[in-house]
């Protein structure tokens, strides 16, 4: 085990994806406590799709794939908050709209110009050579951003998380956080997307917390451990990556389907003994 995480650390692209891997864990693990709770958790796999969608028109541009990307995700992320609110269409039902438009025109933009080809096939399932330099560099500050307003405005969004009513009661501007949220979410997709991929970086999201509330009853408690639950996961996955030459966005989401599937085992003997 040694000589494999020694094999690993030699190797700079692995070293960056590592760094930018655990960053996005920890911040899509802390985002998902939130969505998962409000019943938005799939807003990850909408956003990720038009991430996708708009990824095919940077490349047939031959733009910078992420500073085109940024900014389409994030006015998405705020449209489907606003047509949500209006009430005519529902919250599943806009993500269901966009991420499948998005994904159709980033596949008939990608077929028109450069084919179904390798890149494309990093971008929908992820790859750790697809972190370059200033990618990172952008990655990293991204993250930075989201984990330093997530921390400034935890009690706002504890309160919109559970109570919106009361908390628009009490003065809090809850379509503001909502927004806030919706944002710190599109980021976290964009910088993720690179490495596991417009098809699985929602799993990010939704795994963590998920398998954090069967074990943790305290807001406080699962936000805690599914952060930590996911940057372990996401380190064992780009190991497995490494070692067995697969996908590290299929490797991560393995490894977190595991960790969930032992917390509800653990779960359900635990309710089985008190039943005794």
């Amino acid at each position: 085990m040694i000589n494999i995480l020694n094999e690993l650390f030699s190797y700079t692209f692995i070293t960056r994806a590592l760094l930018v891997g655990i960053l996005v864990s920890l911040c899509a693990s802390m985002l998902g406590v939130s969505l998962v709770l409000k019943r938005y958790s799939m807003i990850g796999d909408g956003l990720s799709h038009v991430g996708f969608g708009s990824l095919s028109v940077a490349m047939a541009l031959n733009l910078a794939p992420l500073q085109v990307s940024i900014p389409v995700v994030v006015l998405a992320a705020f449209l489907l908050l606003r047509i949500s609110d209006s009430g005519k269409i529902k919250g599943d039902a806009a993500i269901a709209l966009i991420s499948s438009s998005s994904l159709a025109i980033g596949v008939i933009v990608t077929s028109l110009t450069t084919g179904m080809n390798t890149d494309v096939c990093n971008y929908m399932f992820g790859s750790i050579l697809a972190m370059e330099k200033s990618d990172v560099y952008l990655s990293v500050v991204l993250s930075v951003i989201v984990l330093v307003l997530y921390g400034l405005f935890y009690n706002k969004i504890f309160a919109i998380t559970f109570d919106e009513n009361f908390a628009r009661a009490t003065g809090t501007k809850v379509e503001r956080y909502n927004m806030l949220v919706a944002l710190l979410t599109a980021l976290t997709i964009v910088i993720g997307m690179r490495l596991m991929g417009a098809l699985l970086i929602s799993s990010l999201i939704i795994f963590p917390a998920l398998t954090s509330m069967r074990i943790f009853g305290s807001f406080k408690g699962v936000i805690i451990n599914s952060a930590v639950l996911s940057m372990i996961c996401f380190f064992i996955g780009i190991v497995f990556s490494f070692q067995y030459n697969i996908p590290a966005g299929a490797s991560v989401v393995a490894v977190n389907l595991m960790a969930f599937i032992a917390a509800a085992s653990w779960g359900a003997f635990k309710k089985i003994g008190r039943l005794k």
